[in-house]
């Protein structure tokens, strides 16, 4: 029997922890949570106040029954799951399932993986705080009802396979709404004026200053007549103003904050960045991740101080509390820092190392003293004309924090200072090397990158820190939105040039609007957008997910009841559910473009079952049954146009013979490919186009296809050319038909006779068959047998998730009576 059990969610944080704990502790892993709600029925049980239906997941049995035996020796059992709700839930399920004695059970909490911070947690262990475990299961049987109870009218309404969720529906509507903005924003077209001017010094030295006017134009024929002007037009310096500034650092980072820079210096996705802070906190490098303080301990401000006058000198530190402006934020909490502040450099990966360098440097120059610049503004008057051409500049008196760290913007780049200006005095007359004209156009909305989506969905208060990453991934899993990159828009600009009193017009070319990672919601994430929204309004509007959020916050504090709180959006959602099912018609986004001026039958586009496609006739026509093409990567329904529908059908296009064979190009569900004797050759992304790709190219593809098959092939066999061992992605394999046979490790390929490969073959047939009774061919199609199921069972209401719903009903209905 040993003294001490310590529990804890990752074997990671377990190592960490043994070291600083005695012989006298052992320290082992749950694996995260160790139950859930059940996941074959609803999980909840709506007659008897919502209580949650939880089970042990098959994967974490063994680990179950190994935490029972190791706590049934122990004589204290210490649970040392994270400090937020999500850690304090699953301290609660390990106390109730291990079924923990009080007595002996002892909950710890700690907010770095330090030796001082876990031996000062033994020393002040308390009790689970229920309070933080009901929100944690308010949110989860909230999530949940929705998710289970909308799902299925998307099933039947929409398509099938595809799902709802509180927090995720309405993070797609902003990038949904985003993208419509884009789609009805209408570009115009603007002059800027930039003039290069000599300025000369009391030695005769000349020096170039740039110079933007003041005004922009909205014609070229404003542009003309003001640099007429300026052909024989005088140039004086009007004025020089100089003003001292400063810069303050910002706030040390919070979970957002630390996503959003993770994203904009390092270019990691959201979920990256909660993966590699995971790891640097379970090692013991930084405090939890997962925060909306930005809240610093007494201990962590005077150890900065330390570091900052050692390694920079004491005028460069300046000690700072900063107080959290975010609702709800737990100020008990730190913000994300350096467990030690005097140790700029951590061991691991490189991933791991540019992560904490930048919580590092964030953190310390939080506790430095303020940047002090000086911003110089010279404007430069032209004769005869009211505009100035003015130009700025500013130098750094006084680095201040900037030593050490500078924010990014949304473009990824730090904000820089420009430099010195030249040495003028006001009535100092210039002259023009040039003045250039340049036409520009209005930019349109940005798309989301994720970092600047977690910034919206923190400012909107969609979900909390916690939530920020999954969410983003999930939408992505689900299909309702992509990232990626697109390519701009090359677009002609005229540019107007006075120089030694001629003007000059040229026509240069630029791209606009080039995408680098961000969001595009897809055609699937649109149609299902605007049916929750029109149908499912509450759940879909941006305050109720934020006061949602509020509630959540109560019941953490206790001023709560969460079943109060989950029956009081229960009862009207579910009518809405109800209403849906029975009011709402079968949508698939479906447009009408126009008529084939061929046919003269109506073109459509939808959204069908392997996604967007255009479709020329009526479904409704018995006699002339439609034609369907797929639309090609980045069209989408709410922007093709008929010319471009039509333009999908000219395919299959035949390109020629190769081998005495026709060689076609065609667009399929996973893009254009090329096809010859029945075999296909997907075409280069980004460089091959279905609409011009000649025969040569073709062939090109086709025998580097032949190529790679080649290098593939390891052995056949001429008693059966079905059979062949072939190079796989792990390794060699047999082929037999369309079955996929694995070879042994052990096994050398190239020496496997006919016989070998057909025992190997029939032996795994052989296994299959006593495990399960039914051919490969059958099991295939069984998924989508039971996705057929679901659908007419949803329809008819009559499955075992439908039946809850009823009896919900039921149950709301007997209660309203009652009251």
């Amino acid at each position: 029997m040993h003294e001490n059990l310590v529990i804890v969610e990752s074997p990671a944080k377990a190592k960490t922890i043994e070291k600083f704990l005695g012989k006298d502790f052992i320290v082992t892993a749950s694996m995260g949570h160790i139950r859930d709600l059940e996941k074959k029925n609803f999980g909840i049980d709506l007659e008897h106040d919502y209580k949650p239906i939880y089970v042990v997941s098959p994967d974490k049995k063994k680990v179950v029954a190994t935490l029972k035996k190791y706590a049934k020796e122990a004589k204290t059992v210490w649970l040392a799951s994270d400090e937020d709700r999500e850690g304090e839930a699953i301290a609660w399920h390990l106390k109730e399932v291990l079924k923990l004695d009080p007595a002996r059970t002892k909950r710890i909490v700690f907010h770095e993986i330090t030796k001082s911070a876990i031996l000062d947690a033994i020393k002040n262990p308390r009790t689970i705080d229920i309070n933080l475990v009901n929100a944690q299961q308010a949110r989860r049987v909230l999530d949940r009802i929705v998710g289970f109870e909308v799902s299925p009218v998307l099933w039947k309404k929409v398509k099938p396979s595809l799902s709802a969720g509180r927090v995720q529906s309405v993070t797609v509507r902003l990038i949904v709404e985003r993208e419509r903005e884009i789609m009805k924003f209408e570009s115009k077209s603007f002059f800027r004026v930039i003039a290069v001017f000599y300025i000369s010094d009391d030695q005769g030295n000349l020096s170039e200053l740039n110079a933007e006017l003041n005004r922009r134009f909205d014609k070229k024929e404003e542009v003309l007549a003001f640099l007429e002007k300026c052909r024989n037009a005088e140039f004086s310096i009007e004025k020089k103003v100089t003003r001292p500034s400063k810069r303050s650092p910002s706030t040390p980072f919070t979970t957002s904050t630390l996503q959003q820079e993770a994203g904009r210096k390092l270019g990691y996705s959201v979920s990256q960045t909660m993966s590699i802070a995971q790891h640097l906190y379970e090692q013991g490098n930084i405090t939890y991740m997962r925060t909306d303080s930005v809240n610093l301990s007494s201990l962590a401000i005077n150890t900065a101080k330390d570091a900052i006058i050692k390694m920079y000198g004491e005028k460069y530190s300046k000690s700072r509390q900063y107080k959290t402006k975010t609702k709800g934020a737990q100020e008990a909490h730190e913000a994300i820092r350096p467990t030690h502040m005097d140790q700029p450099e951590v061991e691991g990966s490189n991933y791991e190392k540019r992560l904490y360098d930048l919580i590092w440097k964030r953190a310390v120059a939080s506790q430095m003293a303020d940047a002090r610049l000086e911003k110089t503004t010279i404007s430069i008057k032209v004769s005869g004309i009211p505009e100035l051409f003015q130009s700025t500049g500013e130098v750094i008196i006084f680095d201040g924090f900037m030593k050490v760290y500078m924010e990014s913007s949304e473009n990824g780049e730090d904000s820089v200072t420009k430099g010195l200006l030249p040495p003028v005095k006001v009535g100092q007359k210039v002259t023009s090397k040039s003045i250039l004209g340049t036409e520009y156009f209005s930019q349109k909305p940005p798309r989301y990158s994720e970092s600047s989506l977690v910034k919206k969905m923190e400012e909107q208060e969609i979900g909390r820190p916690s939530t920020y990453a999954p969410t983003i991934t999930t939408i992505q899993n689900r299909g309702y939105v992509v990232k990626e990159d697109r390519e701009g828009e090359e677009r002609k600009y005229v540019q107007y040039t006075c120089k030694e009193g001629e003007i000059t017009q040229k026509i240069n070319t630029r791209i606009y609007g080039a995408e680098r990672s961000k969001l595009f919601p897809t055609d699937i994430g649109m149609v299902v957008n605007d049916f929750l929204v029109k149908y499912f309004s509450k759940i879909m509007d941006y305050d109720f997910t934020a006061n949602v959020e509020v509630d959540l916050d109560g019941v953490a504090e206790g001023k709560k009841q969460w079943t109060k709180l989950i029956d009081e959006f229960y009862r009207p959602f579910h009518h809405d559910v109800e209403q849906a099912l029975e009011m709402s018609e079968h949508t698939n986004g479906e447009k009408k473009l126009g008529v084939d001026p061929v046919s003269g039958k109506n073109v459509f586009v939808r959204v069908g079952r392997f996604g967007p496609l255009a479709q020329i006739g009526d479904r409704e026509d018995e006699n002339n049954k439609p034609r369907y093409a797929s639309l090609r990567t980045g069209q989408r329904i709410e922007s093709i146009t008929l010319e471009e529908a039509l333009d999908l059908f000219k395919f299959p296009r035949e390109l020629g013979e190769y081998e005495g064979k026709k060689v076609t190009v065609a667009i399929g569900r996973f893009g254009p490919y090329v096809r010859h004797d029945n075999k296909f050759v997907s075409l280069e992304k980004d460089v091959d186009d279905p609409s011009s790709v000649l025969l040569d190219r073709a062939i090109e593809l086709i025998e580097a296809k032949r190529d790679k098959d080649r290098q593939a092939l390891i052995k056949t066999f001429e008693e059966d050319p079905e059979m062949r061992i072939l190079n796989g992605r792990w390794g060699p394999y047999l082929k037999v038909g369309k079955k996929n046979v694995r070879i042994p490790k052990e096994t050398d390929a190239k020496t496997l006779s006919f016989e070998d490969c057909k025992k190997l073959a029939e032996s795994v047939i052989t296994t299959k068959g006593k495990k399960k009774p039914v051919t490969k061919k059958a099991s295939a199609k069984e998924p989508a047998a039971k996705k057929i199921t679901v659908k007419k069972t949803a329809a008819k209401k009559k499955s075992s998730k439908t039946k809850k719903l009823a009896k919900s009903k039921t149950t709301v209905k007997n209660t309203k009576s009652k009251s």
